[in-house]
């Protein structure tokens, strides 16, 4: 066995290491179906010695099993089983009222995947803000989820931490504070009109939890598996170890400067709500304008929450040198493109869908994105590792290229940078946001340096 395969053994049991203090379980109203509460959809759900199956039903949309209280902190144990050919969830801390998408259960959901994409494990918020921790980064956790068997779920959620285990492998850390509390809910998907699907089961049993003394119980943390976090404009104690660092403190524009005049602008930019937001209508003339990081970065891992407006266009750009021939490209750069696809004609034009939403403007199309949409949210992550670099949407990597290669300059001469000499190829830059003349928040603006 190599070292690293027995490192990582150790550490699951470490992990799982049982407490002083005995764990106080509870079933989950696992004897009537009276005692939860169906939401949403016409799926239908019956209970038999203490398994809760769900089966799927022709043209209803998703169905949820819910319970009538609340939780906030808890940990969460049980076994599921599903047929390969559909997918489902649990919710957790997770809500349903009128006010919202007219009752649409809306929350924190656990992924039950069997498919080939191996997300069991990953957290996706239902009905808000989309994939929030998906498991392209945890290739361990992808593979812990056995299809056609029975599984073991674990999910601890104490304060802001949420995490979760199959089968004793973690698959997912992240950090959050939108929704502290909620009720549990057992999913069966919709399948639409796919008559194939029809009478498909998933199905859960053993049900417990743990909801007193809960961070006693908790499992100890460990830096095993990537960490999310999304505390607003705040780095998590894990993230300072790993050397990350605020670019926008939420209050103040500390580090930033307009990409010409050098000093931040009057106007046209606004810090409300924790939120930098380019304004164009609050422009007073010569106001606004791109902005700029004070520092210069090389290797560097870049995370951006942003979100658009209805038909809004800005971008992300990377290497932008100010000082080079008297500040003639203190706007150019690569940029991670910021988009409305569904109502900006520009996600028609350039070439291949090379200027929607986190292509690298121009020059490559994304692939495999999932966008949330106008007036949500959305994550930008940009990594760059000397000539190589990856963009990421919602915890999806959409692109990756090299610098400096044949194939670079062949696509940059056949781009609209085709006159701009060693474009993109500069060794280090700026970070920039830009003001297209359109309405688009950030917040939540972290980086790391990469050796």
């Amino acid at each position: 066995m190599k070292l690293s395969s027995i490192f990582y053994s150790v550490a699951l049991v470490l992990l799982f290491t049982v407490s002083p203090v005995k764990a106080q379980w509870k079933k989950l109203k696992d004897k009537d179906l009276r005692e939860w509460v169906l939401l949403n959809g016409e799926a239908s759900f019956e209970i038999r010695k203490g398994t809760v199956t769900g089966t799927t039903k022709l043209k209803s949309p998703n169905s949820f099993l819910c319970t009538p209280e609340n939780y906030g902190d808890f940990i969460l144990e049980c076994d599921v089983w599903i047929d390969p050919r559909l997918n489902s969830g649990i919710q957790i801390r997770s809500e349903s009222y009128s006010g919202y998408l007219n009752g649409r259960v809306h929350g924190y959901q656990i992924e039950i995947d069997p498919s080939e994409r191996g997300w069991s494990g990953g957290i996706y918020d239902e009905a808000r803000r989309g994939w929030m921790y998906a498991l392209d980064r945890n290739p361990t956790g992808k593979k812990a989820f056995r299809a056609g068997e029975w599984n073991h779920y674990r999910i601890e959620a104490v304060g802001n931490s949420i995490r979760t285990w199959i089968n004793g492998v973690p698959c997912a850390d992240m950090l959050d504070a939108l929704t502290p509390s909620g009720f549990i809910a057992l999913q069966v998907h919709s399948i639409g009109e796919d008559q194939s699907k029809e009478g498909s089961q998933v199905k859960w049993k053993n049900i417990k939890m743990i909801t007193t003394e809960v961070e006693k119980h908790s499992t100890p943390h460990s830096d095993i598996i990537p960490q999310v976090s999304f505390l607003e404009n705040t780095l998590s104690e894990r993230e300072v170890k790993e050397g990350w660092k605020l670019l926008f403190d939420g209050k103040t524009s500390s580090g930033w400067m307009n990409a010409r005049t050098k000093r931040f602008p009057e106007s046209g930019w606004q810090i409300t709500k924790g939120m930098l937001t380019v304004n164009p209508e609050s422009a007073q003339k010569g106001g606004g304008g791109d902005i700029v990081t004070v520092d210069k970065f090389r290797n560097f891992e870049l995370i951006v929450d942003f979100r658009y407006t209805r038909g809004a266009n800005s971008g992300i750009k990377y290497f932008v040198d100010t000082e080079v021939n008297n500040g003639a490209m203190a706007s150019i750069g690569c940029e991670y493109q910021i988009l409305d696809d569904r109502n900006h004609p520009d996600a028609k034009a350039g070439v291949g869908g090379n200027r929607t939403l986190s292509s690298l403007y121009d020059l490559l199309p994304p692939r495999n994105k999932r966008d949330n949409g106008e007036n949500i949210w959305n994550r930008a992550t940009i990594i760059v590792r000397g000539n190589k670099v990856q963009h990421w949407l919602n915890d999806m990597m959409t692109l990756e290229y090299q610098r400096g290669t044949n194939s670079w300059k062949e696509t940059v001469a056949a781009s609209k940078f085709k006159n701009t000499t060693g474009f993109g190829e500069t060794e280090e830059g700026r970070i920039l946001l830009q003001d297209h003349g359109d309405n688009v928040s950030f917040k939540n603006i972290k980086i790391r340096e990469l050796e």
